[in-house]
C-alpha cells in the first residue's frame, strides 16, 4: 500500500494549522513557482485526503467533548440570551417595557443546535410552519 513521504506528512501538518494549500506547502520543503498547483494536485490525492481526516478526528477526539456537553452549553446559551429583561430608561427607571437579552447570539445558538443535532432540512416536514417573523417597529399588544 502506498504511504505519504516525510514532505507529504509535513504538508498534512501545516495544512491542519493553516489551512492555506500554498502556504502549507511553502512551510513543507516543496520548491516551485507555483506552489498553488502543486497545493492542488496534492489536495487532490485521496491519501492526503484520508491522512487530513484521520489527523482532524485525533484531534477531535483528543478533546474530549462529549456531544451532551455541546447541546447543554447551546441549550444555555439559546435559553438565556432569549430571556426578557427590563427596560430602563437613562435614570435607571423602569420604563415598563421589556426587550431579550441577546436575539442574535440565542437565535445563532438555535441555529447551530439545530446543525448539531441535524435538523438541516425542513422543507420534507409536513408539520413545519413558516414562522412570522415580529420586529419591534411592527409590534403590538394584539400580535403578541
Amino acid at each position: 500500500m502506498k504511504q505519504l513521504t516525510e514532505q507529504q506528512k509535513r504538508f498534512v501538518t501545516e495544512y491542519i494549522k493553516s489551512l492555506d494549500g500554498e502556504l502549507s506547502a511553502k512551510n513543507a520543503g516543496y520548491k516551485s513557482k507555483d506552489l498553488k498547483s502543486i497545493s492542488n494536485n496534492l489536495l487532490k490525492e485521496k491519501l492526503i485526503i484520508n491522512e487530513i481526516k484521520n489527523q482532524l478526528n485525533e484531534q477531535i477526539n483528543a478533546l474530549r467533548v462529549h456531544k451532551s456537553y455541546v447541546i447543554q452549553k447551546l441549550l444555555q446559551i439559546a435559553e438565556f440570551s432569549l430571556q426578557e429583561e427590563d427596560i430602563l430608561d437613562k435614570e435607571g427607571n423602569y420604563t415598563g417595557k421589556k426587550k431579550l437579552r441577546d436575539t442574535s447570539a440565542g437565535l445563532k445558538a438555535l441555529e447551530n443546535l439545530c446543525k448539531y443535532l441535524g435538523f438541516n432540512d425542513l422543507s420534507n416536514e409536513e408539520d413545519y410552519q413558516q414562522a412570522k417573523i415580529i420586529t419591534i417597529s411592527n409590534l403590538d399588544d394584539t400580535k403578541i
